[in-house]
């Protein structure tokens, strides 16, 4: 099923979310606004679109990996979720970690949207089968 997308009124310029490369999972989501991240602060950027996950889905709005990188920006709740449910306009929640103020143009590649299925139902056991891992939690694999 495909996932359906309108823009927000006046916000023709700006590219509706789409891939870099063919097979890429990420589709790419822009800034409708022109804004200034400070060191330390959070803010909510609109994307200009509006879209309805099928059914039995979820968008999780991910970080882009060069930004991180680069300029110390991330999504503060990575992921995201986007439910099926929603129909609003997409808003991605970004840090900067970094120690410089960024700047983030109209248009900007802010984050990457990825879809997948996912189910929600439980079905209450006895037991669950201990794995080889077992109750090992943080750091439990190793550190390299």
């Amino acid at each position: 099923m495909p996932i359906l997308i309108t823009r927000i009124p006046g916000n023709d310029d700006i590219p509706l979310p789409t891939t870099v490369h063919h097979g890429d999972a990420g589709l790419d989501l822009r800034s409708r606004i022109d804004a200034t991240i400070t060191s330390g602060a959070r803010i909510a950027i609109p994307t200009g679109v509006r879209m309805q996950i099928p059914a039995g889905h979820v968008g999780l709005v991910c970080p882009r990996s060069g930004m991180a990188i680069d300029r110390g920006i991330t999504v503060l709740n990575a992921p995201g979720i986007i439910d099926p449910t929603y129909t609003g306009e997409v808003v991605v929640l970004l840090i900067n970690h970094g120690g410089l103020p960024v700047s983030i143009k109209r248009g900007a590649r802010i984050a990457q949207l990825v879809v997948v299925e996912f189910t929600t139902k439980l079905m209450e056991v006895s037991a669950i089968e201990m794995s080889e891992r077992g109750e090992r939690g943080f750091g439990s694999t190793g550190v390299a």
